[in-house]
């Protein structure tokens, strides 16, 4: 059984573009950024290496473009160009309070970033930068949580940790449905078994194969990153 309570020395946040729109209904809130910004700042200042991904549905998603007439590989380009945006509004919301950050994208978008490479992203964590992995996979049809789970396990991350608007994996919906029941622990197999929208199939497989435990957590709460780095049970954790 996986303990919550793990040092962790490297990590892969996965924030969700939609959270970045805040109280909007489109775009980026820049409250919202900055206090996403402050949050990894304290988590850095401990020490722990940080590698980011964010996804892009604050700004267009690819699989909502393919339903509205657009080809599916462009949509989902289109989409791997707004995690670009998002990645360096964080980069620069990091930057302007002193946390040193480095955007790299999964396409060559020189000097946009620098064209993504685990060893460079490495060597940017060990040297103190945040490193923002931007693009996805880089390949159309592919979700930024599966994106996210493949650089966890490429940047050697101690787990991936899954920061969205609700607190943890429940039964049901919780904002749909108030009986829902909140997990504080749960198997791959039991979150495909029961079909729980945590991420993609791809993505969950991907973490399972590789042994990459998912804490799922209320990133929009401050203070509520620098508990989980703490080993705070907080979240759901998914082994």
């Amino acid at each position: 059984m996986t303990e919550m309570r793990t040092k962790y020395n490297r990590v892969l946040l996965k924030l969700s573009g939609e959270s970045l729109m805040g109280a909007q209904h489109y775009g980026i809130d820049p409250e919202r950024l900055g206090e996403y910004a402050r949050q990894i700042k304290e988590a850095a200042a401990t020490g722990i290496q940080i590698a980011i991904v964010i996804g892009g549905g604050n700004i267009f998603r690819g699989m909502q473009g393919a339903t509205k007439g657009f080809d599916r590989v462009k949509g989902d380009q289109m989409g791997m160009l707004a995690t670009v945006i998002n990645s360096l509004a964080l980069s620069s919301a990091l930057e302007a309070i002193g946390q040193p950050a480095k955007v790299f994208t999964a396409l060559n978008m020189y000097p946009v970033g620098e064209y993504y490479s685990k060893w460079h992203a490495i060597e940017a964590m060990k040297g103190g930068a945040v490193a923002i992995l931007s693009g996805g996979t880089g390949c159309p049809y592919f979700t930024t949580d599966t994106g996210a789970a493949l650089r966890a396990v490429e940047v050697e991350a101690d787990v991936m940790l899954k920061g969205t608007r609700v607190d943890g994996i429940y039964t049901a919906d919780p904002e749909k449905d108030p009986t829902a029941t909140k997990f504080t622990e749960i198997t791959y197999d039991e979150v495909y078994t029961r079909g729980l929208k945590v991420m993609d199939l791809t993505a969950t497989a991907l973490c399972k194969e590789n042994h990459m435990p998912i804490v799922v957590f209320d990133m929009d709460t401050p203070g509520n990153l620098a508990k989980v780095l703490d080993g705070d049970t907080i979240g759901t954790l998914v082994y």
